[in-house]
């Protein structure tokens, strides 16, 4: 049979995030990096995940390329269809979350969608349609300092409604609280009200199961990885696929030299080096010295050879948000972001090419996208999890590398190790 599930991520980290929780579900579950060729053979899989580096690319150029992926996804069999993007719904006004589901509507020929970025296994509640980061509003979370796409709104219906031109509803807590026949049933009020979005509720993971089972005859679900959790069990009961366990995990082990680099600027990856930094060797990336034209990468490697014999080394360029924030005030946001995505880049591509690092962790969405660029990856195999929203990966291509791509805000303070203890 053909995959049942085609899914386009608006970064990497969120897709191997959404494909954690697919296998979690028994899905077999492949994450490609980018729209495939022309011709690429379609995984013997349940589900497809379509990794886009197009969280904060301009709108149009957003929507260009997760039409060509879904294109790629329906050609391939696909018979249902995710959206996915931050479980804190990273975005501005102008998209990219709006107008991405909308196109992909209009290409479906459907006319309704749920948004869900609610993950409660890792803080990301809504209520009422609002977002809550563990105990937070996500405007008082550190979310408010994040240097792209700084999110100062908590509700969900009106940062949607700014974005989309289509009506945005809510489905409520009570609503979900009382069952998946309950939630079809205000989801049907909400279309005869000409809705084409809604906003669901969900303060805990049965949340989830029951939302799962509600829309799991939607063409088209867009959310946070955590929504996908009840989908597998709904699609089961239907028949469109089979358990397939702990088999769905099931990834090559590898050998070699470790290193771990982050770019992330989050408050848990700042407190994952702090906690490396504790008793291991570390190395901060200066995006002021790359800006003068030093060459801060190849002082990286020469302090990551030195020690890599003895064991994982860390790079990072995260900095709190004062820092980021004088930062960018002298290089301009995209600037300060993109230098450094560069230099993450480069290491890892000669930390693989010329130093026999086969194992690598990396914390940010971003650095993600650009070290997995700068490899040349095609696809991971997604095996089990290491933390909620991070699972261990092997590559398709050869060499094989273990890859561990982190959310920048997932994981606790001893991630680096655990990811690293954890790869196969």
């Amino acid at each position: 049979m053909p995959p049942i599930l085609g899914c386009v991520a608006d970064d990497f980290t969120g897709a191997t995030d959404l494909a954690n929780n697919l296998v979690r579900g028994g899905l077999r579950t492949v994450q490609l990096i980018g729209v495939p060729k022309p011709g690429t053979a379609v995984p013997d899989v349940d589900a497809i995940v379509v990794a886009l580096k197009s969280r904060t690319t301009p709108a149009a150029d957003a929507v260009a390329q997760s039409l060509v992926a879904l294109d790629w996804l329906q050609a391939a069999g696909c018979r249902r269809f995710f959206f996915k993007y931050c479980s804190t719904f990273d975005s501005t006004d102008d998209g990219n979350i709006g107008p991405v589901a909308d196109a992909m509507l209009d290409r479906l020929g459907a006319d309704f969608t749920i948004a869900c970025p609610a993950f409660p296994e890792t803080g990301r509640t809504i209520f009422k349609g609002h977002l809550f980061v563990g105990d937070q509003l996500l405007s008082d979370s550190s979310m408010r300092h994040h240097p792209l796409t700084p999110m100062t709104d908590s509700d969900l219906v009106a940062v949607l409604g700014r974005q989309t031109r289509r009506k945005v509803g809510l489905v409520q807590y009570l609503d979900v609280a009382a069952g998946a026949d309950a939630v079809r049933a205000r989801i049907a009020a909400l279309r005869a009200e000409g809705c084409g979005h809604a906003v669901v509720d969900a303060v805990s993971d049965d949340h989830l199961h029951v939302i799962g089972e509600a829309v799991a005859d939607l063409d088209l679900v867009t959310g946070g990885s955590g929504v996908a959790i009840g989908l597998p069990d709904a699609w089961r009961r239907r028949g469109l696929v089979e358990a397939s366990g702990e088999a769905a995990a099931a990834v090559p082990a590898i050998a070699g030299k470790a290193a771990v680099l982050a770019g992330s600027c989050s408050a848990a990856t700042l407190g994952q080096i702090a906690e490396w930094e504790k008793s291991r060797p570390a190395y901060n990336v200066d995006p002021l010295r790359l800006a003068n034209g030093e060459d801060v990468a190849a002082e990286a490697l020469a302090f990551m050879r030195a020690r890599l014999a003895d064991g994982p080394v860390l790079v990072y360029a995260s900095a709190p948000p004062e820092t980021v924030k004088a930062v960018q005030a002298k290089l301009g946001r995209a600037e300060a972001g993109e230098i450094v995505e560069r230099a993450m880049a480069r290491i890892a591509k000669t930390l693989v090419e010329r130093d026999g690092v086969r194992r690598l962790v990396v914390a940010g969405g971003e650095t993600s996208g650009a070290v997995v660029s700068a490899l040349g990856v095609t696809g991971l195999r997604i095996g089990a999890q290491i933390d909620p929203g991070v699972p261990g990966t092997v590559t398709l291509d050869d060499p094989a590398i273990a890859l561990a791509l982190k959310s920048g805000n997932f994981g606790g303070p001893d991630f680096f190790a655990k990811a690293l203890a954890a790869m196969p």
